[in-house]
């Protein structure tokens, strides 16, 4: 016999000013910051009641105990997010390397020929304080880290200056140059 998995035994607490609704397989999450929905595979289920919300196997499967602990993490998020959103940071290290925010478009120098013009996708905000700083900010917490990755992916940190766009909480190792 296999039992849920310890992520999905423990409830979520949902604060004040969210509201949950579970209608036909699709969990709906409404807070102050937004809405946000998941479609639940027809093997699990959840239980509102006094504020938690508990994941329920409907089936007794190894596959349904994992998407319960799956949904129950998912949700979790889509309940901070709607509360009080994520953010994600990110530095520009390097001699002239320069990020502007305009609208839905972030322009971005990076030491090539021309410069970075990245469409903003919708849901999502982007800041830019100074010019080396980028905050990412959104209640879908896989859009935030996944336009973060974007950013990230035109000029990864390289290894021997550290040059590049980096994460605020990143360790570059910088590799030692070649001896004569």
């Amino acid at each position: 016999m296999i039992a849920l998995s310890r992520v999905a035994k423990q409830p979520v607490v949902i604060p004040k000013g969210v509201e949950i609704k579970e209608a036909s397989g699709v969990v709906t999450v409404k807070g102050p910051k937004g809405e946000l929905s998941f479609e639940l595979t027809p093997e699990i289920g959840v239980g509102v009641e006094g504020g938690e919300l508990s994941m329920v196997a409907k089936v007794e499967s190894r596959f349904a105990y994992a998407m319960a602990g799956t949904a129950r993490s998912l949700i979790n998020n889509m309940v901070t997010g709607v509360s009080t959103g994520f953010e994600r940071k990110l530095e520009l290290v390097g001699v002239g390397y320069r990020a502007k925010a305009k609208g839905k478009s972030l322009n971005l120098t990076l030491g090539f020929s021309h410069p970075v013009d990245y469409a903003v996708p919708e849901g999502i905000e982007v800041e830019t304080p100074s010019q080396t700083e980028i905050f990412v900010r959104g209640v879908d917490k896989q859009k935030v880290g996944q336009v973060a990755a974007e950013i990230r992916r035109y000029r990864p940190p390289e290894p021997y200056k550290g040059k590049g766009v980096r994460y605020a909480d990143e360790h570059v190792v910088i590799k030692e140059a070649k001896k004569k």
